[in-house]
């Protein structure tokens, strides 16, 4: 015990009493109560934890105690130890393993519980019964008289009123009972290591669910340091002389085997897989054993309808899935979706878990196998993986295909025999196999750094069981970048299947195929590996929050395929689109729109938004012209006019508009009656009466004249105007007549009509938008970047001549300029 000791103390101040009582308890309980450079007045001033730990070690020796009490080791033994390994500045095992930030932050919050529980148990002592002594007989009967006295002047009698139901007894060790999780792959088990050094002076006793997890408990705390304290299970009747024993058992035979242990050997009882420990019979061993202090350490926190907190109420750490990936403790995760073949939505859950039975008969089929193996081999070749199967039939049946498509494969099961177990999983180390095909038997305990696919062929709806599978493949690797999980569920499932997928499991928001799920590690160190799986381009939300999903669309609709959304979000995602396209992304984007399966109203929505919207004119100008391509409804192709007419960012490209909508009309695009579209077309002529007038007046002459009396003229003169303009419009050529009446405009009802029923007989209104539309310039092709580059050239011989004029007159050979009178001469005589 003294050569545990390490912290020196002798150079705080002798002459204080209290330096003489803590070197006295330190050589007696084995763990320093100052350390060099703490301040006395601090430290073990009254009410601190350390002070009141030291206070009653003194008590217990002064009592004649040669050891501490179990009791005393329980409430201080842990948490002078914990302030021992946190002191230093890097904590480490007795090995000399480093622990990392994690795992200190386990034993940090172990620490802060213990001290604010030592808070808590002083409060308790010095409360008693609420009113700082114990109750004499006198004062008992005197509180029941007054209670029954009280009694008599309720509204409803007692014998009336619906008691409330007895509470269920209490659970003393409730409060000695802790819980921290981490991921799978995280290493739990040297945060074990951490807090069996915090407890050099604590039995301890470690539970795990499986035997082959003892085997793997014992070689790595070994390895860790603490194979000298190695010992069985410490009886009641077992006399057994050993101190600090360190204990490692399963569930099972702890279940059974409570009521012989020896209460007093064992103050600390670390629960591995904690969230295995809430099956009845365990968690009511566990309650039966209430005075130790219980660590449980889990990955997740269910078990069904259980919660680990159940069990093990208080929380000291928790380090989420994304954090340790984040930080580098595990391996990034990569995700592929396949699409399932065979329907599993007639296959039952019991207990939170698919049927096995049924899920197998539906799954267990040669060509779903071989299929299954024919995927793995084209998509992963040899690379290590681990596969779960409906079953034992099921593993065996699928390793023979996996050996039939050229991999190196084993099943494995709870019918394998240990020995050849054991040899199997030593031959997957070696790289002797790749694949290793089981039900449930490598789910938890097992642990293969080199695994990389982990291939969910049985899917799971549970999601502790799905964290466990996944944990298989988050081990570091040189050689891994990533870990891959393969699920078998529709590329755009949401969270709300009953499969879990990793996606489900990490509320992702969206699914890219091949791309991480968890984020990259902050400090990536220099890797050897290369990418086992390339993400795809396109994107797919898989949240079902319908807010979530809005956001995914708006931050990544470049990269959105919308054969995965629904109708209204295919709408929402192209008009986000059409707003915000570059020019140069258009034939990728439309090609995206015909190839994914995009539905022709969201099609029709991008080219309605871009031709409104978008800033780019060019684009606009496009956009336009393709949605009046195809069908229009009578709604949308007035908004369209509208737009075109009005709108302030069609200003400069308003003709070229204007003659695109004519032409569509002439073609019949729209979807109205003839009544409409002649609305349409004249509303679309007086846009472009600038250019009509022009149009007439070039190709005949009177046209100015005739539109000049008719706007100059009132009342009956203006009539006379009106039907001389229509005669002559109706005796031209079809454009000019069109260009014509659609400059002239009646200022009296008889006018107008006029006007109107001329442009009526005029001709079929297809034929009259047509020759309208001739009559305006079309759309300028090209743009201005090649005007641009004009200008420029043009701008650079002009300055590359006026360089070659200035080296002329430099060097002389320039020809000397005429004076002005021998110009002038000529000029006069040519005059």
């Amino acid at each position: 015990m003294q050569e545990a000791i390490q912290q020196p103390t002798s150079s705080l101040e002798a002459s204080d009493p209290r330096v003489a009582s803590a070197l006295r308890a330190e050589a007696w309980a084995g763990e320093p109560f100052l350390r060099e450079g703490e301040n006395l007045n601090e430290v073990l001033a009254e009410g601190t934890a350390r002070r009141r730990a030291l206070d009653e070690a003194i008590s217990e020796i002064d009592s004649g105690r040669k050891t501490p009490s179990p009791q005393w080791k329980v409430r201080f033994g842990l948490l002078l130890g914990l302030e021992r390994v946190l002191a230093e500045p890097e904590p480490r095992t007795a090995s000399g393993t480093l622990l990392r930030r994690h795992q200190v932050d386990a034993l940090a919050g172990m620490l802060t519980e213990l001290i604010a529980a030592s808070q808590r148990y002083d409060e308790a002592a010095a409360n008693g019964n609420g009113n700082g002594h114990t109750a004499t007989a006198d004062e008992l009967e005197q509180l029941q008289v007054e209670d029954e006295d009280e009694d008599s002047t309720l509204v409803v009698e007692i014998e009336d009123a619906e008691l409330p139901e007895e509470p269920e007894p209490d659970d003393p060790g409730a409060v000695r009972r802790y819980r921290f999780r981490h991921p799978t792959a995280s290493g739990k088990t040297i945060a074990a290591a951490g807090f069996v050094e915090a407890a050099r002076t604590l039995g301890v006793l470690i539970l795990t669910h499986r035997r082959l997890l003892v085997s793997q408990f014992t070689r790595d705390l070994t390895t860790e340091g603490y194979g000298g304290r190695l010992t069985d299970v410490i009886l009641r009747d077992s006399r057994s002389a050993k101190q600090s024993p360190l204990t490692i058992q399963t569930y099972a035979w702890f279940a059974r085997h409570v009521d012989s242990i020896d209460r007093d050997a064992y103050q600390l009882v670390i629960c591995d897989e904690a969230h295995t420990a809430l099956g009845e019979k365990t968690s009511a061993a566990i309650r039966s054993f209430p005075e130790p202090i219980y660590i449980g350490m889990t990955a997740t926190e269910q078990l069904i309808a259980k919660q680990v907190s159940d069990v093990f109420p208080a929380s000291v750490d928790d380090l989420p899935l994304q954090d340790a990936a984040r930080r580098g403790l595990i391996a990034p995760l990569r995700d592929l979706r396949v699409p399932p073949v065979a329907a599993i939505n007639a296959v039952p859950i019991v207990g939170g878990d698919f049927d096995q039975e049924i899920l197998a008969k539906t799954l267990d089929h040669q060509a779903l196998n071989q299929a299954a193996a024919g995927m793995y081999r084209d998509r992963f070749d040899n690379t290590p993986g681990i596969v779960y199967a409906a079953g034992v039939d099921h593993a065996y049946n699928l390793a023979k295909e996996f050996r039939a498509a050229g991999l190196k494969a084993e099943a494995v099961s709870g019918r394998t025999p240990p020995v050849r177990l054991a040899e199997t999983l030593a031959a997957y180390e070696r790289g002797e196999i790749n694949v290793l095909i089981n039900a449930q038997l490598l789910a938890e305990g097992w642990n293969s750094p080199r695994a990389t696919v982990c291939m969910h062929l049985a899917p799971t709806a549970s999601r502790r069981v799905y964290q466990q599978r996944i944990g298989r493949i988050m081990r570091l690797h040189p050689r891994k970048e990533a870990g891959i999980v393969v699920d078998f569920v529709p590329k755009g499932a949401t969270h709300n299947e009953r499969v879990v997928s990793l996606h489900s499991l990490l509320d992702a928001d969206f699914y890219r195929e091949g791309a991480r799920v968890t984020p990259a590690p902050r400090r990536r160190s220099q890797r050897r590996a290369r990418r086992r799986l390339t993400p795809a381009p396109w994107l797919v939300p898989v949240t079902p929050d319908v807010r979530r999903r809005i956001g995914v669309i708006q931050r990544e609709w470049q990269r959105i395929d919308p054969k995965y959304l629904d109708e209204d979000e295919q709408r929402y995602w192209a008009t986000i689109a059409g707003r915000q396209i570059r020019f140069d992304e258009r034939a990728s984007f439309v090609q995206k729109l015909t190839d994914r399966s995009a539905s022709k109203a969201a099609l029709e929505q991008f080219l309605t938004t871009a031709a409104a919207e978008n800033p780019n004119r060019r684009l606009r100008m496009m956009a336009l012209q393709d949605r009046v391509s195809m069908r229009v409804e009578r709604a949308d192709f007035d908004d369209l006019v509208t737009l075109v007419t009005q709108a302030p960012t069609w200003e400069k490209e308003r003709l070229p508009g204007i003659r695109t909508l004519l032409r569509a009309i002439g073609e019949e695009k729209p979807d109205a009656p003839e009544q409409i579209l002649a609305r349409w077309t004249w509303r679309l002529a007086r846009a472009t009466r600038k250019v009509q007038d022009r149009r007439a007046s070039a190709e005949y002459p009177e046209a100015k004249r005739l539109l000049g009396a008719l706007a100059n003229s009132r009342g009956h003169r203006h009539e006379e105007n009106a039907a001389k303009l229509v005669k002559a419009a109706l005796e031209l050529p079809l454009p000019v007549g069109a260009a014509l009446l659609a400059s002239a405009e009646g200022y009296t009802p008889r006018s107008t009509k006029l006007i109107d029923d001329a442009r009526d007989r005029l001709g079929a209104i297809q034929e009259v938008a047509l020759a309208l539309a001739e009559n305006l310039p079309a759309p300028k092709q090209g743009g201005g970047r090649s005007r641009r580059r004009r200008r420029r050239r043009r701008k650079g011989g002009g300055q590359a001549n006026a360089a070659k004029n200035a080296q002329q007159k430099q060097t002389g050979e320039a020809k000397p300029e005429q004076p002005a009178t021998a110009e002038a001469k000529p000029a006069a005589d040519s005059g």
